[in-house]
């Protein structure tokens, strides 16, 4: 039943799944429609991201939500003006248009006038600003539904956006003005990017910093009211914000992010509006901002800076060493309890076999399960730092020796840095100090060395300060 029910409820709705000729019709761009349709939402879209990377790097994401949402008021304002100026002229776009423009920089200017003059937070003042404008909107509309043309306005495109309605002039006008914003925004990049990363400092420079923002909200709100018909009020934020944020999971170096996202946001538009055409019943817009939050969930996943899958790499390769110090220390801290000699002199020789240790005593010395011991044993002699010895014992090789002492020697020198320098107890140390060893840089274990070689000037490891008895002394 319920199969049927699937199967009944797609047959209504006429979805079917293209053939390969649909799609390399849509793909060649064959139909006039959808070279409109592709070029002025992959326009918006690159506009969108490229100002949306300076809304994030401000942290005022929402402030794109804000203006989208503000801008429906003036929509209802300036055709109701046209009405009564003259009947049958309230859907001219340009009017239209220039009414939202003038709308959400109302909200924006209401926006900043709640947090200056109130204790009222950002976030507060943002809901404030967009539920109210949202409100006003909502109400207009219901007035202008009682006006005789109001029915056939087709102002509810605003809202939910109408990509496919796109006209040739529609296009020409996004592509002026996604034009004028990156023109702008190649002008002032450095400017804006001041601003974006620190206000205070930018106007201690000498930077105009409340023209910058005003500039800057103007182009947000550029990018706005174009997009109101291809992605419509509700939806322009996401051209704004997601493909900002899913660079920044590729790159570090702000302008690099600013292009990627150009990109992700152009890349995303003209997936959106290829799905759109193959399944002709979908909403342009929303698919569009579909396409572009999945670029943002494979960016979040797989991307180079911060992504889950990188991140997780990194922790099981962070793992991985700290496990492999933490077994070589084992190995040194027990050869040098028996003869110090052996371990602690700047000498490379090979170990001799009385220096191998036991599982059990490597088991006592860190707490660890014996299987844990022999796995990473097994992982120590594969990458030639350990060898087997008779009895079922091992000893450090050459390199193994080596490294064990690099790492012996790290965090010593992290311990008697905070023992002189932080004043703490020996006994207080060794776990700071095994936190933070794996991590070390090298100009950081330069500088430590350097202070602190007078102290032991000739060993390659200094002693332990928990150690007593021949194993604290200098050997």
């Amino acid at each position: 039943m319920v199969e049927c029910s699937l199967n009944g409820l797609l047959n209504s709705a006429h979805l079917h799944w293209p053939g390969w000729s649909e799609l390399l019709r849509v793909l060649s761009l064959r139909d006039f429609n959808t070279r409109v349709v592709m070029l002025g939402t992959t326009l918006l879209g690159m506009a969108g991201g490229l100002i949306g990377t300076f809304l994030l790097l401000r942290k005022q994401s929402l402030v794109g939500d804000v203006i989208s949402h503000a801008t429906l008021p003036g929509i209802g304002i300036a055709f109701l003006v046209m009405e009564v100026a003259s009947p049958g002229t309230g859907k001219w776009l340009p009017g239209l248009l220039l009414g939202a423009s003038v709308s959400s920089l109302l909200g924006v200017a209401c926006f900043r006038a709640v947090v200056r003059f109130s204790r009222v937070k950002d976030d507060a003042a943002l809901a404030i600003v967009l539920s109210v404008f949202f409100g006003l909107g909502i109400a207009l509309f219901t007035v202008i539904q009682s006006v005789p043309s109001g029915n056939a306005a087709g102002l509810h495109q605003f809202i939910f956006g109408k990509a496919a309605a796109l006209l040739p002039e529609d296009v020409a006008l996004i592509a002026g003005v996604s034009t004028v914003v990156v023109s702008v925004t190649a002008l002032l990049f450095k400017e804006l990017l001041v601003l974006s990363f620190d206000s205070g400092f930018a106007a201690a420079a000498g930077y105009p910093t409340q023209v910058l923002d005003a500039v800057l909200m103007l182009l947000v709100v550029a990018v706005t009211v174009i997009g109101l018909q291809s992605v419509g009020l509700l939806l322009v934020v996401a051209m704004l914000i997601i493909p900002a944020a899913a660079a920044r999971f590729w790159v570090q170096r702000a302008p690099a992010m600013a292009v990627v996202a150009a990109l992700i946001g152009g890349i995303g538009a003209w997936g959106g509006v290829v799905v759109s055409a193959l399944f002709p019943r979908m909403a342009a817009g929303a698919i569009i901002v579909l396409v572009t939050a999945t670029m943002f969930g494979v960016s979040m996943l797989f991307g180079r800076r911060n992504g889950v899958v990188q991140r997780w790499r990194e922790h099981f390769w962070l793992r991985a060493r700290t496990e492999r110090e933490h077994l070589l220390r084992a190995f040194f801290e027990l050869v040098e309890a028996r003869d110090p000699n052996a371990v602690r002199w700047a000498g490379l020789e090979p170990m001799a076999d009385e220096t191998a240790v036991s599982v059990g005593e490597l088991v006592s010395k860190r707490r660890w399960t014996r299987r844990k011991v022999m796995r990473l044993i097994r992982r120590a002699i594969r990458e030639g730092l350990v060898q087997a010895t008779s009895g079922g014992r091992f000893r450090l090789t050459r390199r193994g020796l080596a490294e064990a002492r690099r790492v012996v020697r790290n965090h010593r020198l992290w311990e008697l840095y905070l023992i002189r320098h932080a004043d703490l107890a020996p006994a207080l140390v060794d776990r700071s100090a095994d936190a933070i060893e794996h991590v070390l840089s090298p100009e950081i274990v330069d500088e430590l060395a350097a202070e602190l070689q007078e102290q032991y000037p000739y060993l390659a490891v200094p002693p332990s300060p928990h150690a007593t008895g021949p194993a604290a002394g200098d050997g």
